[in-house]
């Protein structure tokens, strides 16, 4: 039989999403969730193209989608922190359905929100949901892949994890996101305020920490503005010499003699574009993905294959290493 699921957030991932999806013989689409008036009434044939959706709508809310239907999965797009995210995984739980999302500090929300994190697990289990949260970076490149790769190691000392990421082939929010083209300073401040960095960095940390049982104390955070060394132009914006084009955000933390290192770049024109893991062990590993892993078709698939895995485990609030290693379906 195939599985119903919902899209929950129709920017531009939930679209890429929903039309993935629609090509998975397995995946029934019964409909859409999304604020924007102009989305609400329409069909997702309409906003993505595909005929076959054309009697999948969207709805204001979930639950005016639950009057119509009754997903067994939501596919989750909309928010990057849980106590926005909350709100709206709450009615879905309470309804029996299971969730897989995108947002960041879903990936281990018991680091930044563990009261919010204790409260939706409570509610999975008594509803028998489970909520996921995954995606790319985080939820494979920086957190779970190096976590498959320690499964060969006899023992492990520390692990360090690198990702490069050339932003100018990235969509225009992505690119406005890391800040390009704006002052350095003004960048160094909105990171102070947590308005600006990689959402998500710390959480892929704390889930390798959890895996591997080490007990880590702080985790020393810093985030730079990369500088254009000479004028950008991407297909959608222009950078001048000496503005941000980019981030340079790390994450390290200790447990006794162990040690975890998350280091980040993402900026326009980056040379050398890898996703990287190197692990000091027994025996020691260096695995680096040339060209890295394109973050935006991959978040996609990585929600989509994450379904039938979410669906088959214990109700709760679930981690990356609570669900079978992930797949293509």
């Amino acid at each position: 039989m195939k599985i119903k699921v919902a899209q929950f957030g129709l920017g531009p991932i939930g679209i890429e999403t929903v039309k993935l999806a629609a090509t998975k013989p397995w995946l029934e689409i019964v409909g859409g969730i999304d604020i924007d008036p102009q989305k609400v009434g329409k069909s997702l044939g309409e906003l993505t193209g595909i005929k076959s959706l054309s009697k999948a709508k969207v709805y204001s809310s979930f639950g005016e989608l639950l009057k119509k239907t009754k997903p067994a999965c939501v596919l989750h797009t909309s928010v990057s922190r849980m106590p926005q995210a909350a709100p709206q995984l709450e009615p879905i739980i309470k309804a029996g359905v299971s969730v897989v999302s995108s947002c960041e500090e879903l990936l281990f929300p018991q680091l930044r929100a563990p009261a919010i994190a204790k409260k939706l697990d409570a509610l999975c289990k008594k509803h028998k949901s489970r909520v996921l949260g995954t995606g790319v970076n985080p939820g494979f490149v920086m957190d779970t892949l190096a976590i498959c790769l320690t499964g060969v190691c006899r023992s492990v000392e520390s692990i360090e994890i690198e990702r490069v990421v050339d932003a100018s082939l990235r969509r225009l929010p992505l690119q406005k996101k890391i800040g390009s083209g704006m002052q350095p300073a003004e960048f160094r401040r909105l990171f102070r305020e947590g308005k600006m960095g990689h959402v998500g960095l710390v959480e892929s940390l704390a889930l390798v920490a959890h895996a591997l049982g080490w007990k880590i104390g702080k985790i020393n955070e810093t985030c730079e503005p990369m500088i254009a060394p000479q004028k950008i132009k991407t297909q959608f914006l222009e950078v001048p010499k000496g503005l941000t084009c980019g981030i340079h955000h790390r994450a390290e933390a200790s447990a006794g003699k162990h040690k975890l290192t998350l280091d980040l770049k993402m900026y326009l024109d980056a040379k050398d574009p890898r996703d990287a893991v190197k692990i000091i062990g027994d025996p020691p590993i260096d695995a680096v993905l040339r060209g890295g892993v394109h973050g935006d078709r991959a978040t996609v698939a990585a929600l989509v294959n994450a379904v039938p895995n979410v669906l088959r485990a214990q109700p709760g609030l679930l981690l990356m290493t609570d669900v079978p290693i992930p797949h293509a379906g």
